[in-house]
């Protein structure tokens, strides 16, 4: 379903603020696997979601999703395949436009959507019944602008939109880092429903060490713009969260240990 297949991405090559973000990174990903992304800050982790996305062209490598060599395509030609949930809640959606003009707009997805949303009554009734589903209560208020909403209601929303014309991949980026608890739990319940109601293909990049032992089938910790650790199968089912707050201890000390090195080098040939 998704393949990568060593990607590379440096961002103000050959200055003094050049970053390495994607260091050859090789990734397969089979029809209707969960997989959950984490690392520390700078790590790679939304680099590799936004590579994915089109959101900028990779410098080296290969993406394909469902057997389509999508490397060079736009952002908005992904978008035909792709469903995307950003971490702010506000992402992703027309503010003053109402939920279900919002929700009538995700139907176009990867279309030409013209002048018109075509909101004819059995449209609406059909979104209204897609909303009620949802168990938010917001079924009855079609008509508000999204943008009035809670960020936890926006976000099951966005979550909605991103998967009313099944997407072959969606990406979840930190999807929940920012909402409070409740709404979190509130959007990862939605989250897991959709998903397997569908049956998607998807790649979750969260910082949360209890989402990543607990969601998904397997597990990629990236580190310095690679991949570290792939859990999968029973390894990942037994992983908890204080195994990978372990492994998050271990590679800050690893990376402490390379920083003397280096200071030490430096100091030699100073």
């Amino acid at each position: 379903m998704l393949e990568i297949k060593h990607i590379s991405k440096t961002f103000h090559a050959n200055t003094p603020n050049e970053v390495r973000a994607l260091r050859g990174v090789d990734l397969t990903i089979e029809q209707g696997s969960v997989v959950v992304v984490i690392g520390m800050n700078g790590s790679g982790k939304s680099t590799l979601l936004n590579a994915v996305a089109g959101t900028f062209l990779v410098d080296a490598g290969s993406i394909h999703v469902a057997g389509r060599d999508i490397t060079r395509w736009s952002e908005n030609r992904r978008a035909k395949l792709i469903g995307r949930v950003f971490q702010n809640p506000f992402s992703g959606t027309a503010p003053t436009m109402t939920i279900a003009e919002n929700l009538a707009l995700a139907l176009r997805r990867g279309r030409p959507r013209g002048l018109g949303l075509g909101l004819s009554s059995g449209l609406k009734a059909e979104l209204r019944e897609r909303v009620r589903l949802m168990g938010l209560g917001l079924e009855d208020r079609l008509d508000n602008p999204i943008g009035t909403l809670s960020g936890g209601q926006r976000q099951s929303l966005t979550l909605l939109m991103s998967s009313l014309v099944k997407p072959d991949l969606l990406l979840l980026d930190e999807h929940t880092a920012a909402l409070d608890p409740k709404s979190a739990d509130q959007v990862i319940r939605l989250t897991e429903e959709i998903i397997q109601k569908d049956r998607l293909t998807t790649l979750m990049v969260t910082h949360s060490m209890h989402q990543a032992a607990h969601l998904g089938d397997r597990l990629i910790m990236m580190v310095r713009g690679r991949v570290l650790h792939d859990f999968q199968g029973a390894e990942k089912k037994r992983l908890r969260p204080e195994d990978l707050l372990t492994r998050f201890d271990d590679v800050r000390r690893a990376e402490q240990l390379d920083e003397s090195a280096a200071e030490m080098l430096r100091t030699m040939y100073v």
